[in-house]
């Protein structure tokens, strides 16, 4: 047991579940104390469980994204008409419009009830990223890399690189303003010094990426083998089919007015052919791995809770939605229950159930001390 909490880097797919499973739950949710203490897991999840490398300064960033998708969400509501409702709080002159813009409008009334909507729907979207965001600054991307299936390896490399952005921007912004201040230029207004920061970094990320690209191609990346044409309509069409399976059967399952029909027997069909898909895909390709990631178990009570979380909260809404989602007719303070509450509060458990990460140039430090 002594080993269990030994210091080391979990599996990133683990985090991805897990906040995958955060990101879930707060699909099924309007209630803002419950999407406030999703982000308050994630936060806490991250401050305990994060390394020191790059992609785990990122989380910051997503933060203030989510910020800024609540304002101009409910910024929309203002702008576009929200006079949905009795209780009028706003009142700004509406501007006409022609005819063939009918059904849109320009400010005019503003209801209490229309804002509370942005609000929410805002604070959903907004959790979902941060979540998203937790994953990012908790797994190692090149890691993720490494761990995905033959089939997805060019479309993973592709993924990953998108989503390393955050956090190699973070870096360099660090880096960049460790350089003023050595060079003692901190002295300056944020306004006036904001482009001797903006320019470095966007030079910095310009040249990462050429980097990566020549690493990329002098590695014979993209180059692919003779493939029939049978077997490449084949992996194809299942591919193919499986995806629309899969997307219907999401979208079945997240809305609960869509046939039941639609959802778990089209979503399992789905994942099926596209399984078969990938296997077809990945016979043609030959890749090997050093040191392939295991899974562990630390790694199944991370996956674990964030699925809990997301069963948790997918139960509660169909037992008691108005719970879940704060009426916008008859204003009131939105109630909060223990169940989905304790539901969103297991998704901490990681911060107590695992290995803290392993501390930077450990095994440097081990060499230059023997």
């Amino acid at each position: 047991m002594t080993s269990y909490f030994l210091p080391r880097d979990l599996h990133p797919a683990a985090w991805w579940v897990w906040a995958l499973g955060l990101a879930v739950a707060a699909t099924r949710t309007t209630n803002p104390w419950l999407l406030l203490t999703i982000v308050a897991v994630a936060g806490y999840v991250v401050v305990a469980r994060r390394s020191e490398a790059p992609w785990a300064l990122a989380f910051r960033l997503y933060l203030y994204l989510g910020a800024f998708i609540v304002v101009i969400r409910v910024f929309f509501r203002i702008v576009f008409g929200g006079a949905e409702g009795s209780t009028i709080i706003l009142r700004l002159p509406e501007i006409p419009l022609p005819a063939w813009a009918a059904g849109i409008r320009l400010f005019g009334d503003v209801s209490a009830e229309s804002l509370l909507g942005g609000l929410y729907d805002g604070m959903r979207l907004a959790t979902m990223v941060i979540c998203l965001g937790a994953a990012n600054a908790l797994a190692n991307p090149k890691r993720l890399l490494k761990a995905m299936p033959p089939a997805l390896y060019e479309v993973g490399t592709a993924v990953i690189v998108a989503l390393s952005v955050f956090p190699q921007l973070a870096e360099s912004v660090l880096r960049v303003r460790r350089a003023r201040k050595l060079r003692g230029g901190s002295g300056k207004k944020k306004v006036k010094a904001l482009h001797t920061v903006l320019i470095p970094v966007l030079e910095d990320a310009l040249s990462r990426s050429l980097q990566l690209a020549a690493s990329m191609d002098s590695r014979g990346y993209g180059r692919a083998g003779m493939v029939e044409a049978r077997a490449r309509l084949l992996t194809g069409t299942l591919m193919i089919i499986g995806l629309i399976g899969v997307c219907v059967g999401v979208y079945a399952t997240l809305d609960g007015s869509t046939p039941r029909y639609l959802a778990a027997p089209v979503l399992s069909a789905g994942v099926l052919v596209g399984l078969a898909g990938f296997w077809s895909a990945g016979k043609r390709v030959q890749r090997t791995r050093y040191r392939p990631d295991r899974w562990h178990l630390p790694e199944l009570v991370v996956a674990a809770s964030g699925i809990g979380v997301a069963a948790i909260l997918f139960t509660t809404s169909a037992v008691n939605p108005m719970n879940m989602n704060p009426s916008l007719i008859d204003l009131s303070w939105p109630s909060l229950s223990w169940g989905p509450l304790l539901g969103v509060l297991i998704g901490v458990l990681p911060a107590f159930l695992t290995p803290v990460p392993e501390p930077p140039y450990a095994a440097l430090e081990e060499e230059v001390h023997a």
